[in-house]
């Protein structure tokens, strides 16, 4: 079982690293092959506040990549942040 404000904080997270990551790249309207990279660099210290300080980027990255698939696979109709943020809390180390 997760702790629905952790969920509620990591999607804000998202949410708002989405926005920052669009206004980055808005001449090439957001696209960026390497998002995850990006994501990784800008959510890392705010995420280890919540997750751990044990989390690293490079499993950060993976996480972001799992996650994305996952979405794509399982539930391309929801929201992706709110997803991620599931995601991301089942991955905390109990």
């Amino acid at each position: 079982m997760t702790d629905p404000t952790l969920i509620d904080e990591l999607a804000e997270l998202l949410r708002e690293a989405g926005r920052v990551h669009h206004q980055a790249f808005a001449e090439v309207d957001g696209e960026d092959p390497e998002w995850p990279l990006w994501y990784a660099g800008y959510l890392l210290e705010r995420f280890r506040a919540l997750l751990g300080p044990g989390l690293t980027r490079s499993r950060l990255v993976c996480w972001l990549v799992l996650a994305a698939d996952d979405h794509a696979r399982q539930a391309p109709d929801t929201e992706w942040a709110a997803y991620y943020a599931q995601f991301f809390a089942a991955q905390r180390p109990a």
